[in-house]
């Protein structure tokens, strides 16, 4: 057996078929194109103005579909075929990143397009997603929806957090449309490849109702489902107490650690390393230990974390934290994925999908706000406390239940 072939099939086993690889391999191909446009991206709205409150409109807008349309998505999803949905939202994508190269080559850029083109980006990028994170469980058997999730991961670390943006930042340097051109490239290119897969047949919702109606029914059956509410409670409050000290991590990082640009930097990259190792062990991690102990594994090191962030002053013992972080968070990240996918019948995954990741948003957004407040009057450590006390207490109501959210199946 080739070299590559070996990789490809401890990446991909063969065990979960061919429409799973085709899945994966568009994927990663879409997560370099977002990479790229992550450094380039900024780079290109601070070109055009150094207006604060319009910088950080940039950061907002791409946020903004998700609690504007995540909802209306993910219904879609559940309604229409998934592949075309997830192809056509990714060509759209493309073209409006096409148009906003031409106005670089033009001459023609100006805060307003680039403004608008994030925004149209954004919201087919939603339709995409939902799309996308519907499929998995419909190609990959309930037994591998966590390594499924893991390899996923991989690949948004891998190109999306670590090859991407130096790739990005490279190309701008060389030229300003170039980095724009090399992501309409990829997503183009990982439209394509979805369209490789091959679906299994399912029964389409009548299309005679109101999609409001789907929203609600949605919203109806998370609320009757008792592992799926408790879990998408978990996720919003754990985003909200994780958001608060992480929306002020850069001030926290100067004042307690005294690091530079350069030491922050570090800080995110351990996060990284320590993710994709997490990742692409996470099989092994998952034959020698039940999800319901992986549950309680990570939420208790998150609750840790904060804990000992609020204490830490120097550099090193913050790197090893962060290196732990990124490997108890994506490896949570692919068992609560799983857990939800495995629980939620298919023709609830678009909407469940939506209202968990909705959530994630929602409870960022807000403890980020908090997060702000907190540490404007109790100085920039308050928030870890915050986040400690918050974090802890909602762990210790729900332990007992993650013993049933974690085997729960639809």
């Amino acid at each position: 057996m080739s070299p590559v072939r070996r990789i490809i099939d401890l990446i991909a086993p063969p065990r979960m078929g061919v429409p799973f690889r085709w899945n994966l391999a568009s994927t990663w191909v879409g997560n370099i194109g977002d990479g790229i446009a992550l450094a380039a991206g900024p780079l290109l709205v601070a070109s055009q103005t150094r207006n604060p409150t319009l910088i950080a409109a940039a950061a907002i807008v791409q946020r903004l579909p998700n609690l504007v349309i995540g909802l209306y998505a993910g219904a879609l999803a559940d309604r229409v075929d998934r592949r075309r949905l997830v192809v056509i939202a990714n060509v759209l994508r493309a073209l409006v990143i096409a148009g906003l190269a031409a106005t670089i080559v033009t001459g023609r850029v100006s805060i307003w397009a680039v403004l608008t083109a994030l925004l149209l980006v954004g919201v087919a990028e939603q339709f995409a997603d939902s799309g996308t994170r519907a499929v998995i469980p419909m190609i990959v058997p309930k037994a591998d929806l966590g390594i499924a999730s893991a390899r996923s991961m991989a690949g948004y670390l891998v190109a999306n957090e670590l090859l991407g943006p130096p790739i990005g930042a490279f190309l701008f340097a060389v030229g300003m449309v170039l980095p724009f051109g090399a992501q309409g490239a990829a997503v183009l290119l990982g439209a394509w490849l979805f369209t490789r897969i091959e679906l299994p047949a399912r029964l389409e919702a009548p299309t005679q109702q109101h999609i409001g109606h789907d929203i609600v029914e949605g919203l109806r059956w998370i609320r009757h489902n008792r592992a799926i509410r408790t879990l998408s409670l978990v996720i919003f409050v754990f985003n909200l107490t994780w958001g608060a000290p992480w929306g002020i991590l850069v001030l926290w990082a100067q004042d307690r650690l005294g690091v530079d640009a350069v030491g922050f930097g570090l800080l995110s990259t351990a996060v990284g390393i320590g993710g994709v190792l997490a990742v692409l062990g996470y099989d092994r991690l998952e034959r020698r230990v039940s999800l319901a102990t992986l549950m309680k594994a990570c939420l208790t090191l998150e609750v840790l974390l904060h804990l000992a962030l609020a204490f830490t002053t120097h550099l090193v013992v913050a790197l090893i934290l962060m290196f732990v972080f990124g490997c108890y968070a994506f490896v949570w990240g692919s068992v609560s994925n799983a857990v939800r996918m495995r629980a939620t019948p298919d023709a609830f995954q678009g909407r469940v999908g939506s209202v968990y990741f909705f959530g994630m948003t929602t409870g960022l957004l807000v403890g980020q706000f908090l997060g702000g407040l907190i540490a404007t009057k109790w100085g920039v450590a308050a928030p870890f406390w915050f986040a400690f006390v918050g974090a802890g207490v909602t762990l210790a109501l729900v332990w007992r239940q993650l013993d049933h959210i974690a085997h729960t199946e639809a």
